[in-house]
This record gives structure tokens, sequence and C-alpha cells, in this order.
């Protein structure tokens, strides 16, 4: 963020604050109140950082308005036509798109981590068959602090990129192993053989009874998902990682705060949502009765899945999701 000398006068009765405004590489200027409290013994009120920032960060932005979405300045549509997740993932982390070497490098270091501690395992034995994937995840995931305890010293940045590794990489096995759990089918190891959303597919579908062949379309559209949803700014579940390792917690737990708050029907638990309603809408003869009870005002029935409150225009993501959703159907 780059200063530049302006600043804001804030009147509260007879006195006047003047508070310093940064003007960021994207988006609007800001006005820094930290001291605002120390000075003028008052709060600024904002429910849901509708208009606050909480961080300086260079990794994304979004303008709602605009319907754009940036990661390091990339526009999402082309880092999902042009790039895949793992190649989003290090831009993400380290700042620049990687050469060849770094990439291959790099999906290496994530493929070699995909396997999970085996006695891991026993954790999924002790959930119920039906118990929510999200509360799995959320327990699994915590628990990685008392299996890789060697990369969970925050202020070591070397720990810092073991654990970001371990996370990308044992994600899909720990997702995977969870749906495997629940539907009472044996769990399927990784493959260092397979690319990322390759390999997350054969894990959810793949049973030791017969050869399970990755479709490479549906394998291109999860890698788009995934790289859609890489990140997207100072969300609920980020703000909540954010606050969590403020206390110094290692990152795994605060990984797991984060998912627990993503499991909340305002922030990912919509995509459940949104599937629970087509399930209740069940056909489409049925979808006019449902626009109408989403139109009225005394009905408590509402359209889910129609696009990210933060866009007002269009979601430059759904565009992308269209071309896969062709491709794929």
């Amino acid at each position: 963020m780059a200063d530049a000398p302006k600043s804001a006068t804030l009147t509260i009765g007879d006195d006047s604050y003047d508070l310093p405004i940064h003007s960021p590489t994207a988006g609007p200027d800001v006005v820094d109140i930290r001291k605002l409290y120390g000075q003028a013994g008052v709060f600024t009120y904002d429910p849901g950082f509708t208009s606050t920032a909480s961080c300086d960060s260079t990794i994304t932005f979004i303008d709602g308005g605009k319907g754009v979405l940036l990661h390091r300045g990339y526009p999402i549509d082309q880092l999902a036509e042009k790039s895949h997740y793992l190649e989003v993932c290090y831009l993400l982390l380290y700042g620049e798109l990687p050469s060849a070497t770094q990439l291959e490098e790099f999906e290496n270091l994530v493929t070699n981590h995909t396997m999970l501690h085996e006695q891991m395992v026993y954790f999924y034995r002790g959930f119920r068959r039906d118990a929510h994937p999200m509360a799995i995840m959320t327990g699994v995931v915590g628990a990685m602090s008392a299996f890789y305890h060697d990369s969970t010293d925050i202020h070591d940045a070397h720990q810092r990129e073991v654990a970001s590794i371990r996370l990308i990489a044992k994600m899909p096995t720990i997702a995977a192993w969870a749906y495997k759990f629940s539907i009472g089918q044996p769990f399927v190891y990784p493959r260092n053989d397979l690319d990322y959303a390759s390999n997350f597919l054969r894990m959810c579908f793949a049973v030791p009874a017969e050869d399970y062949e990755v479709n490479p379309i549906l394998s291109r559209a999860m890698d788009r998902i995934f790289t859609l949803h890489a990140d997207h700014e100072q969300n609920a579940s980020t703000s909540t990682v954010r606050l969590a390792s403020s206390s110094g917690a290692n990152p795994f737990a605060c990984i797991a705060a984060g998912i627990a708050c993503l499991w909340g029907p305002a922030h990912g638990g919509a995509n459940q949502a949104c599937l629970e309603m087509l399930k209740e809408i069940g056909t489409v003869d049925r979808i006019p009765e449902f626009i109408a009870r989403a139109k009225d005002k005394e009905d408590p029935f509402r359209l889910m899945g129609f696009g990210h409150r933060v866009y007002k225009n269009f979601d430059p993501r759904a565009t992308v999701m269209k071309q896969s959703a062709d491709e794929v159907l």
C-alpha cells in the first residue's frame, strides 16, 4: 500500500481529529482509524466489515460493482482458462506465477504430501456414519496438529510454508475419505501419477472391485472449481483464520476454525442449501411455484445459488462455471 499525503478530518463535538488516508494499488482509499480510540475515546461501528479493511494485503482484489476478481493482479477468468489449481496456489503463496521448473518442483512437493498419517484412519472410525462432512473436516484438520507438530510454529517462515503445503496436499484426501466413510466404502489412497483434481475424483469414486479411469472433462471441471474457490479476499472464513492465528494458535487449528466458519449457510454452506432447495423443488413443473414463493415477502423461502452478494453486476466466476457445466453436460 502506497501512502499519499492525504487526511480526513473527523469532528466530534468541539474537537477535530486528523486521520491519515492511504491509497492502495487497486480499489478505494482507506481512512486509518487505528489511533481514533486513543485520541478521541470512540470506536467505529461496522458489523460485517462492510466498510472496513482489517489488514494490508496484495493477494486478492474484488470490485463487486464491476464484477472483477483478481489474484495477484491476474483476472480469475484468465487464470481458470490458462492455468490450473496448483499453479494458482503457487501464485497466491509466493506472489508470482512459477517458471516451468518452479511449478514442477511445487507439484512434486504437493504430490508427495497427499497421504495421511495411517493413524488418522482411526479418527474417521470415531465418527458416526451419518456425521456431517464439515464436522469431520473440522475434527480431522484440527487433529493434524497432533500428527504434524514439526510445522506448527507460525513464527517460523519455513514451518508456515511446510504447513501450507501439507494443507493443500492433504485436504483432498481428508475430504474424499470423509465421503467414503459416509457411504461405507473403503478408503482409496492417493496416487502420485495423477494430477491434483484427478487424484481427488479417484479417491472419491474408485472402488477396489474395478479399475477407475478419470474422465479428463470432469477432472478439468473439478480443477476449475478448485481454482475459482482458491481465495476470495476478506471473507468470513479468512477473517476467522486470521483472528484465530492472532492468538498464536497453530496453523492447523486456525484452518479448522476457518472450516467451521465455512460450514455456515451464509458462507460455504450455501452450496448445501442450494442442493437442498433443488431437492425440495424436485421437478421442473414446480419451478413457477417456488419462484412465486421467493417473491412473496410473507414466505420465508429464499432462492439459493444465484450469486454472491458482493457482486452487484455479475460474478466473473459464473462465466467460467457455465463453460465447465456445458462441457460436462
